[in-house]
């Protein structure tokens, strides 16, 4: 896949990990159109062809924010056209991320707003600095959160929060978004991308397929009856019972070493 783009930083730390960062540091990393275009071709590209990538890690280069949202720098003046047009690629790109059959951790290194928080939001957890603020501030502005927010917000935290969240657009801290549930850990700023990376590692340690087909299964499941998901688990399930993997798992096991997991 294409690791080559204007506003990303793309990496591999340790084997079968991709760090993303979104590389915009003088403008809080702030999302224009073309680093909705880059995360566009970059998570649309992992889904075509994830090759030896296993987990992915997004962050916010510095130290102040993640993401602060849409530029409304750019955005200033723009056409209802250009507005709706440059919108349509933002929701193409939650779509890419959540449509990712790879694991995403968002290490939230700062401020996570309107659209940024909606980023972390599509990832499937979220490592969050002590010194993190999250907001979905769209009503203030007199649109709404349209890259998920009102859909993932709601599914994380419950409707009733998400509600005060969105249609007050005030922000919240961090330890709010941990007890809420929103937030997994919460972190010392300098210990945020190690442990999200550290949890990465474990994750692609695993076997593939089974990470990939757990993970569909939990997304998938959660937006059925709970006698529709035991159907889809099982299904995803047998997916699993003739591969390499599955053999070399249990074979590992019981000659007591670790497993060699090939992805086949």
């Amino acid at each position: 896949m294409n690791r080559d783009f204007q506003t990303l930083t793309v990496a591999t730390p340790q084997p079968h990990v991709m760090l993303v960062t979104l590389n915009r540091p003088d403008a809080a990393n702030a999302m224009n159109t073309q680093m909705g275009l880059d995360l566009v071709h970059c998570f649309e590209d992992l889904n075509l062809d994830p090759g030896d990538v296993r987990c992915v890690v997004v962050t916010g280069a510095g130290d102040k924010a993640f993401c602060a949202g849409g530029d409304l720098k750019e955005r200033r003046g723009m056409t209802d056209e250009a507005w709706q047009r440059q919108h349509l690629i933002f929701e193409r790109m939650v779509r890419a991320i959540m449509g990712c059959p790879t694991p995403i951790i968002a290490a939230v290194n700062g401020a996570a707003y309107a659209g940024g928080l909606e980023i972390a939001l599509a990832c499937d957890f979220i490592y969050a600095s002590e010194t993190a603020r999250f907001a979905l501030t769209e009503v203030t502005l007199g649109i709404m959160p349209g890259a998920g927010g009102t859909q993932t917000l709601a599914r994380a935290i419950g409707e009733r929060r998400a509600k005060e969240i969105i249609l007050t657009g005030r922000p919240f801290g961090v330890e709010d978004a941990h007890r809420w549930g929103m937030v997994n850990h919460v972190l010392p700023a300098a210990d945020v991308l190690p442990q999200a990376l550290a949890t990465a590692g474990t994750i692609a340690a695993n076997a593939p397929i089974s990470v990939r087909q757990a993970k569909q299964s939990i997304g998938r499941g959660a937006d059925m009856s709970v006698w529709d998901g035991l159907a889809f688990e099982i299904e995803a399930y047998n997916r699993m019972v003739p591969t390499e993997d599955r053999r070399e798992g249990i074979l590992a096991f019981n000659e007591k070493r670790k497993p060699q997991f090939k992805g086949r």
